[in-house]
């Protein structure tokens, strides 16, 4: 079934300011082709201040520009997720692999915000997952809650540890990679975020749990939450996530893959809030349990 359809809002910014309409949505939302912005456009879907105008029509700085996507069939996912623990501040679920925390990409109503919200009115997760990592995601209910993990977790106070399966066997047992993570060019998207000495810090704490016959079984502490830190992280040391379609050895970008695509298993396994005396926990997939006991 189709979805309700969205309307999108965004104030013109001075690095753009003469950019013609047209130009402009479509050298920033790639995943549209020209020729649909141009359509939208004179079919009115697009508005600056309020008000049609042409695909040739100059931006100007501070103008509110909205623009409307008609209802549209999302890809099928899926839809169902646990609840790890609520109270009247905040809600910890457990998100499921393949389905998005956040709208984009195709996604609206086929992700976890909207689907917590449906029981949790208001609710605003405080960080999120990948689409194809599982694990623990935590939602704040009351300003008060949202300010406080917030910043707990600008202060690297939400202890997070994941599970994953990488390839080959790591030297040693356990080792911390601190390679910066910032964005690099990528031919399709413009840039993707990689290691780059120019990136912001990035810090993970990796222990090895099993060596297996090919792969690796590891659990990482990150102390910061830069995106794709752990895919990035372990491809910097020479053991990129077993299925990885998108970094390889050495953090490199493979051919033809984009951030959305799976086949990897990484998963959100503990997240520790100390301020609030929360230890939670979501038991690993399978393939990420430690198969000695």
């Amino acid at each position: 079934m189709s979805n309700q359809g969205c309307t999108y809002t965004e104030q013109i910014l001075l690095r753009s300011d003469g950019c013609a309409l047209l130009d402009y949505l479509s050298g920033r939302y790639l995943h549209t082709p020209e020729g649909e912005w141009r359509e939208r456009i004179q079919a009115g879907l697009v508005r600056i201040d309020g008000r049609s105008m042409d695909p040739g029509t100059p931006l100007k700085q501070g103008q509110i520009l909205t623009w409307s996507r008609p209802p549209w069939e999302e890809p099928e996912v899926p839809l169902d997720y646990g609840v790890i623990y609520e109270d009247a501040d905040l809600v910890a679920v457990a998100k499921p692999s393949g389905l998005p925390t956040l709208p984009g990409a195709g996604f609206l109503e086929h992700t976890l915000l909207h689907q917590v919200r449906l029981r949790f009115p208001g609710a605003d997760p405080i960080h999120r997952l990948g689409r194809t990592t599982s694990g623990i995601v935590v939602f704040a209910r009351s300003p008060g809650a949202r300010k406080s993990l917030s910043q707990a977790l600008r202060e690297h106070k939400l202890v997070k540890v994941y599970r994953a399966l990488v390839t080959g066997w790591p030297e040693l047992d356990a080792f911390t990679v601190d390679a910066p993570i910032g964005p690099l060019p990528h031919p399709l998207l413009g840039t993707l975020h990689g290691p780059s000495p120019a990136g912001k810090p990035a810090v993970s704490h990796v222990r090895v749990l099993e060596r297996r016959e090919d792969a690796s079984l590891v659990e990482v502490h990150i102390e910061t939450g830069r995106p794709h830190q752990i895919r990035i992280h372990m491809a910097v040391c020479g053991h990129p996530l077993v299925g990885d379609p998108l970094y390889g050895p050495g953090g490199v970008f493979l051919p033809g893959a984009v951030p959305g695509d799976g086949g990897y298993l990484l998963h959100a396994m503990t997240l520790n809030l100390p301020l609030l005396g929360l230890e939670l926990e979501c038991p690993p997939p399978y393939p990420l349990k430690e198969t000695r006991a």
